[in-house]
């Protein structure tokens, strides 16, 4: 068992990172190397397609780090695809309401927690078909994360984050911002006020908030609000700025970057 979500349950702060881009067999291990507890595969946005995810899971044996995947929508079909290929998380998209939510989990979820079909002694369980106990053990150990990322989420955020089996519910700030009519500005005393409400419902429920921080500063900032599901950037905005801050040291001869 991985323990990220009795780890989450127990109030730990987990760090990970969002992967839309470097889809390498190393990523995992890398990532591992740097001390982080989970990776999340982006099938929404990056071009991670089903097979190359597939490969990235497998990859990530024997590095430590939990591998997640963030499905293209709530449509997705079947949500546990994912699972069967070995995700031991999934991240769904624009969640609005409770039917969603509960459906979401019912989905993720063995019986008697929910429908999910069985297939054994493929890769999720490394081909080798387990015990009675293997059901209640997967529902243990899967992770299910919701992103909340529209008004409507959020007048329904108390129905959403007390539904039995959610663990994250994650910030989708962009988003918000624009169905708030106010894209990008992630000062907007509405937006600031949409995180305290989310930390205060999952702090009511039991559920852990997550959140994707540009900035390692932003990070402490909202670790010290109660954000404890944090991705530290995209492996693309941590790459480019760790280039550019590489690069203008050297132009400038070794000076302040």
């Amino acid at each position: 068992m991985n323990g990220f979500r009795q780890r989450l349950q127990n109030g730990d702060v987990l760090l990970g990172q969002m992967v839309l881009e470097f889809f390498t067999p190393g990523i995992g291990h890398m990532l591992a190397g740097c001390g982080l507890d989970f990776v999340i595969f982006d099938m929404e946005h990056g071009r991670c397609d089903i097979g190359l995810l597939a490969e990235m899971i497998a990859s990530c044996h024997g590095s430590g780090i939990v591998p997640m995947a963030r499905v293209p929508d709530a449509g997705f079909a079947p949500l546990s695809r994912v699972l069967d290929l070995g995700a031991r998380g999934v991240m769904v998209p624009r969640v609005e309401t409770r039917q969603q939510a509960e459906d979401i989990v019912s989905q993720l979820k063995y019986a008697p927690m929910g429908k999910r079909g069985v297939a054994l002694g493929i890769a999720h369980d490394l081909y080798r078909a387990g015990t009675a106990e293997f059901f209640a053990q997967a529902n243990e150990e899967i992770a299910v994360i919701l992103l909340l990322e529209t008004e409507k989420a959020f007048e329904n955020l108390d129905a959403i984050v007390s539904v039995p089996g959610v663990d994250v519910a994650w910030m989708g700030h962009y988003d918000l911002t624009v169905s708030m009519g106010i894209p990008a500005q992630f000062d907007h005393p509405r937006l600031l006020a949409a995180m305290d409400d989310l930390v205060a419902a999952c702090q009511r429920h039991g559920v852990a908030p997550g959140f994707l921080p540009p900035t390692p500063e932003a990070a402490v900032h909202w670790i010290g609000k109660g954000f404890r599901a944090l991705s530290l950037g995209s492996d693309i905005n941590v790459f480019l700025d760790g280039v550019r801050k590489f690069r203008t040291y050297v132009k400038q001869g070794g000076g302040s970057a």
